[in-house]
């Protein structure tokens, strides 16, 4: 595969199963959030010392991979993705909520507001995280417009911010 095509040099771009639309779309401002959250949760990764936290931030990654699909495909081919299992499902809101929980039964939450940064990691995540909820605010906008049917996709992105909120937390923790 090519790095380059030069199909994007007049501002549009292919979706999943075809068509194409402007880049500053709903669609590719969707996806495009969320690809920006998969790259900040690798820098969380490659940053953070501890390993429960890496393999969570990884798994989150490789959903919001499929998340990404979903958002990169009209609804007509909304089949097509769950023949691939290529949907978000509620058994992935789930696991990200079994995970919130043992984490809090880990460490002391915060009662007020934080300020980021107090380990390079926990300041990772919580960029990381804030992409995430701008993802989740464009696929909201998607959703709003019924280009989108999976409320399990919305449901995901919210808990998965909620997710690496805590894992934030949890980074700063001292051993």
């Amino acid at each position: 595969m090519k790095t380059f095509n030069k199909k994007g040099d007049y501002g549009e771009t292919s979706l999943l199963y075809g068509g194409r639309v402007p880049k500053s779309s709903p669609r590719p401002e969707a996806y495009g959030s969320v690809d920006e959250a998969v790259s900040a949760l690798g820098l969380a990764r490659a940053l953070c010392t501890k390993t429960k936290v890496k393999d969570i931030v990884l798994s989150i990654q490789q959903d919001l991979s499929i998340l990404c699909a979903e958002l990169a495909a009209e609804l007509e081919y909304h089949k097509q993705l769950e023949d691939h299992q290529w949907v978000i499902t509620a058994e992935m809101v789930d696991k990200l909520e079994q995970w919130i929980v043992q984490l809090e039964g880990e460490i002391e939450m915060p009662k007020a507001f934080i300020v980021p940064g107090a380990t390079v990691g926990a300041g990772a995540l919580d960029l990381a995280r804030s992409v995430i909820r701008r993802a989740e605010r464009r696929s909201v906008a998607l959703f709003r417009r019924r280009m989108l049917k999976n409320e399990h996709l919305l449901a995901y992105l919210n808990r998965a911010a909620d997710l690496v909120f805590t894992l934030a937390r949890y980074e700063e923790k001292q051993d």
